[in-house]
């Protein structure tokens, strides 16, 4: 683990929490309610049990939150491990999420709401001491696509919505760092992009008589 948060605090040094969330592919996403004026604005720690579902997203209270600009990998599809077995890739990228909260101990503040659906996209920062003096943020998404264990999300026409994130993400594939350094991982953004693609000409095309 103290692999993973040198490589968080390397990537905390440039990394700065987004103002404004992106809108995802059909998605109707209200800015969260501005604190009121001279009001800080809310950084909660999660629930003491959440259920965590991607190693982007965790449910608790009735409500999903989701880690802005983070794309978890997806559960069903597999790559091979050193040891040549297939291991479901997004069980790996959900377990390093949950080592990741309980070794950080981030705190979360909500920066754009999905009404209909009860999804929160969060911010999560931990803030640590590194001996003597020194405090630094370590932003949890970042640093989980900086250790390899997750992927910058993207838009619709390919953008990521925090660049930093895609730094991070360059930076892991190169290092072969977490997911990458097996050869065969699948790549979420790919197959997602490709849905979307799909699902555009099947809307364009004419239906079948």
């Amino acid at each position: 683990m103290r692999l993973f948060i040198a490589i968080g605090i390397c990537f905390s040094l440039f990394v700065t929490a987004p103002a404004v969330a992106a809108s995802s592919a059909g998605a109707s996403i209200a800015p969260a309610q501005p604190p009121a004026s001279g009001q800080a604005a809310s950084w909660i720690p999660l629930p003491p049990n959440p259920t965590f579902i991607t190693s982007d997203t965790w449910a608790a209270n009735g409500q999903i939150y989701r880690l802005y600009g983070v794309q978890s990998c997806l559960r069903g599809t597999y790559l091979t491990n050193a040891h040549g077995i297939n291991r479901d890739c997004g069980e790996i990228s959900l377990a390093m999420l949950i080592s990741y909260v309980r070794s950080l101990k981030p705190l979360c503040t909500t920066i754009a709401r999905t009404p209909a659906t009860h999804e929160n996209f969060v911010v999560c920062v931990a803030t640590l001491t590194i001996p003597p003096h020194k405090v630094t943020r370590i932003y949890l998404g970042t640093a989980l696509i900086a250790g390899g264990w997750a992927f910058a999300a993207l838009a619709p026409d390919g953008r990521p919505f925090h660049y930093p994130n895609a730094v991070a993400e360059s930076v892991a594939q190169k290092s072969h760092a977490g997911l990458w350094q097996f050869p065969d991982t699948p790549d979420p953004n790919a197959a997602i992009l490709s849905a979307l693609h799909q699902a555009h000409i099947n809307l364009a095309s004419p239906p079948a008589r």
